[in-house]
């Protein structure tokens, strides 16, 4: 550690690669129920009427709405991928805690993450703010033990011995069951790779072996660690944490299973502990060269090189570099080719904004160029690689105007609009400044409707002067058959089915944006459900 800071200091310092998004930890090692500062009956009166939204920024930070039962390590969880946490508070009768970091900056930036990504402990939502307080002065005996907690802390981190003996010994984690982790990935909107798995789950000590497999039309993982409490740590600090932003949540609960029996390293499942085992798809096993450097390797995402002998498919390991970018941090870019070549399109009806319309469900479309000498081709530029991604595997193969469509990555950095003056008939547009990006705002809701093409259309911003009759006339006349219609209760959002995807993604293009009268525009994209 680098230097002792007043009351409770906790944590490693941290580069930008070690955090995949706001939600993963670093520190793998601190035994972090040990940072322990709770309030007595004076500190309580003195944090009194504590607190407005718009405060100006402080280090310390205001958190609200706790559940009765939350524990001290889980409200430091919540700071530590921002920086480090220097001190806590805990309110216990009133569901409140002040949490201290080290600088103003992390403070700023673990409100702006938690803003646009509501914070939830235990499952219940809760609140972030800075506080009226500029530090957190807890009285002399506090201050002491905060001390002799961060000297005990220090010792097992530099020499990872347990802390028998200590004043600590009897707040550190209790033993967990089994060092095997079942996993969930809930709204997984993004692909989640073993690699990525393994980046995470790695900062709380040896990972041993990974299986990924689907249940239940579910992304589930058994992850299994050396050491029961390693998994107890992870479990605490990960589940119900998003793995990048509003979207891939992880669902933690120990296994019955002790330990995991794998047969094949390759992209389903891996044993660290033996980097010999074939890949199990007809590959060869590894060379012996490369399982020991693999076996040396914590995070194979940062070695583009070892991706391929692992027998990852390129597109996947694209995937995974691509979707590793989307990060809940401010001013973080994310990685990845942002420019998509689009092939086979019927030329006499395709246009830049009927691509603009349904490339645009997955992504914010800046620019769209249909070729001048071939015109059953397109450029589509979009804001970022996971969105260029997204579209690809969403639309790579459906139906646009009678012709399967084919969406790959162009080699092209971006779109070039054509030179002042020359008039290319309209081929290449610009949408930069488009009022219809549905994903312009961080965190907003568009991220977690995000679904593949679908005969179900979920429609929204209906007036209440529009009856289910005009809509089925109004989707019937784009040339389909609606099989089925279901308004919501409050009739301004509604369900219809068309009688296929092709006639879903025709409706879809025509009326997304479609003036429905009184100043409402009909907002049109797939659902994920059947009427």
């Amino acid at each position: 550690m680098d230097g002792i800071v007043t009351d409770v200091a906790v944590g490693v310092k941290r580069g930008s690669d070690e955090l995949l998004s706001g939600s993963v930890l670093s520190s793998p090692n601190s035994n972090m129920s040990s940072m322990v500062v709770t309030a007595n009956g004076n500190d309580s009166k003195k944090f009194k009427g504590e607190d407005k939204m718009d405060g100006a920024p402080s280090r310390v930070l205001h958190i609200r709405k706790l559940p009765g039962e939350v524990t001290e390590t889980e409200v430091i969880a919540l700071g530590l991928p921002f920086g480090k946490v220097t001190n806590i508070l805990m309110l216990k009768g009133k569901n409140q805690a002040f949490l201290e970091l080290a600088t103003e900056e992390s403070a700023i930036t673990m409100v702006n993450y938690y803003s646009a990504v509501t914070p939830h402990l235990r499952n219940q939502p809760i609140y972030i703010q800075y506080s009226n307080h500029k530090e957190l002065k807890t009285d002399n005996t506090l201050n002491q033990r905060a001390q002799a907690v961060l000297q005990a802390v220090t010792a097992v981190q530099t020499a990872n011995t347990p802390l028998s003996g200590t004043t600590v010994s009897e707040s550190a984690v209790t033993p967990a069951q089994s060092p095997v982790l079942r996993i969930i990935i809930d709204n997984m909107y993004y692909p989640v790779t073993l690699d990525v798995l393994h980046q995470i789950f790695s900062k709380f000590g040896a990972v041993l072996k990974i299986i990924t497999f689907t249940k239940n039309n579910q992304f589930q993982a058994l992850l299994q660690y050396g050491d029961p409490v390693n998994a107890q740590q992870a479990k605490l600090a990960l589940d119900g944490q998003n793995i990048y932003n509003a979207c891939c949540t992880l669902r933690i609960d120990f296994s019955k299973l002790v330990n995991l029996n794998v047969k094949y390293n390759n992209d389903k499942s891996r044993d660290y502990t033996r980097p010999d085992l074939p890949s199990g798809d007809g590959q060869p096993a590894l060379d012996p060269a490369i399982a020991a450097a693999f076996a040396k390797e914590t995070s194979l995402l940062a070695v583009p090189g070892a991706l391929s002998p692992l027998a990852i498919p390129n597109a996947a390991a694209a995937a995974a570099a691509a979707a590793a970018g989307r990060v809940g941090m401010p001013g973080v870019s994310a990685g990845g080719n942002t420019v998509l070549l689009v092939s086979n399109l019927n030329e006499e009806m395709v246009t830049p904004q009927s691509l603009f319309t349904l490339f645009g469900v997955y992504g914010d479309v800046q620019r769209v160029k249909i070729l001048y000498n071939k015109k059953d081709s397109a450029l589509i530029q979009m804001a970022d690689g996971n969105q260029s991604q997204l579209a690809m595997n969403h639309l790579n193969g459906q139906k646009m105007y009678g012709k399967i469509i084919r969406v790959t990555l162009s080699k092209h950095q971006t779109v070039q609009l054509p030179r002042e003056g020359l008039d290319d008939q309209g081929l290449t547009k610009d949408f930069g400044n488009s009022p219809l990006h549905r994903f312009k705002k961080p965190g907003s809701k568009n991220f977690q409707n995000i679904f593949p093409p679908s005969a179900t259309l979920h429609l929204s911003n209906i007036p209440p002067s529009v009856a289910e009759e005009d809509l089925r006339t109004l989707f019937a006349n784009t040339g389909g058959t609606v099989k089925a219609f279901k308004f919501f209760q409050d009739h301004k959002m509604a369900l219809l089915q068309m009688a296929t995807v092709e006639e879903a993604i025709q409706a879809l293009i025509d009326l997304h944006n479609y003036n429905l009268g009184e100043n409402h525009h009909l907002r049109v994209s797939f659902s994920k459900s059947t009427i």
